[in-house]
């Protein structure tokens, strides 16, 4: 849906790369709590910072710009993986038109019908009703 039609009160806006948080999506700090610089995140995931680009122009991770460099969310790692089932939900939701950001708000705002946000029941091995719930709001 690269058209930039709202759907669903998301503004649709292209295939992302690495987005950034603009002081008036700060509220997006607040959803996602910790996050790792590139830096970190590619010692977390034992690969290069190359590498993490690379993962996020694949949409394996997501990475946005915050302070003038680019870091990932914390959840997005654990025990030196990134979380399972993490990379096909970015896929739909970058095929659905999400920008980083959307998609950021998406998968970390709480839907009491999961019940939690997104990342939670991906966490929670739940990953295919989410990328269901995602590849819905696409059509």
């Amino acid at each position: 849906m690269s058209d930039n039609r709202e759907k669903g009160g998301l503004r649709r806006s292209g295939v992302w790369q690495i987005g950034s948080v603009t002081q008036n999506d700060r509220d997006i700090d607040a959803l996602v709590g910790d996050w790792l610089p590139m830096r970190e995140a590619a010692k977390a995931l034992n690969v290069s910072p190359n590498r993490i680009k690379q993962l996020i122009r694949d949409h394996k991770l997501l990475g946005v710009k915050r302070q003038g460099e680019v870091s990932i969310p914390a959840a997005f790692i654990v025990e030196g993986e990134v979380v399972k089932g993490l990379p096909g939900t970015l896929t739909v939701l970058a095929d659905c038109g999400f920008s980083a950001e959307e998609a950021l708000r998406w998968l970390f705002t709480p839907d009491d019908t999961l019940p939690g946000a997104p990342i939670e029941a991906i966490m929670a091995s739940r990953g295919t009703e989410v990328r269901r719930r995602a590849q819905a709001m696409a059509l």
